[in-house]
């Protein structure tokens, strides 16, 4: 059964074939900070911001923001990481509300770079997908990828969300505009897949 969009989401951690997905805690300020920091180069490129300084009191802040939009029921942030390797921070994967009116959101992900390649993304992310669409009861979800950053757009390819275009200069990153494409999968579209592909209920 789908839970009520006024009800919130429960706090536990989710399990994928690979990994478990929870809710950032305050001890994981290190483990983050760590996984940006080897990861600069590549996150800077695309997302605002890694492209400004970041320090372990930036962990500290987002950590601190992600609890706070947990509580608020706005936004929900994962630490994505193996069971056998709990102190080892993968990446993350996010899922937002946009309209609730509308029941719409937005998900993002990023792979610390000694980790791509893996499918970690895609795998976090399709866990992402089943939050939105059954535990919140959403309709659409989308996602803004920089253009030029083909491994998202792969990522998106494989969740089967459909492009809808190119947003001009949609967010600067360190200190240039950025056009980003964007991309959107609908409810129906998602079940469909689940009926049909087993290896998409994770």
């Amino acid at each position: 059964m789908e839970r009520s969009l006024l009800e919130p989401l429960s706090t536990g951690g989710r399990t994928t074939e690979r990994f478990v997905l929870r809710p950032f805690r305050r001890r994981d300020a290190d483990a983050l900070y760590r996984a940006v920091a080897a990861s600069r180069t590549e996150l800077s490129a695309y997302l605002p911001w890694a492209a400004r300084a970041y320090t372990r009191a930036s962990a500290v802040v987002f950590i601190r923001e992600s609890m706070r939009s947990w509580r608020d029921s706005k936004a929900y942030d994962f630490t994505v990481r193996r069971p056998e390797e709990p102190g080892r921070h993968l990446g993350n994967v996010s899922i937002w509300h946009l309209s609730r009116t509308y029941r719409s959101g937005e998900i993002g992900y990023w792979t610390r770079t000694d980790e791509t390649g893996l499918g970690i993304a895609t795998e976090a992310a399709r866990a992402a997908l089943r939050i939105g669409f059954v535990d919140l009861g959403m309709h659409r979800l989308i996602l803004r990828i920089a253009v030029g950053n083909a491994s998202s757009e792969r990522v998106a390819q494989k969740l089967g969300f459909t492009q809808e275009g190119v947003l001009r200069e949609a967010i600067e990153v360190g200190g240039r505009w950025m056009d980003h494409s964007l991309w959107s999968l609908l409810d129906h579209e998602y079940r469909r897949a689940r009926r049909r592909r087993p290896s998409f209920r994770s």
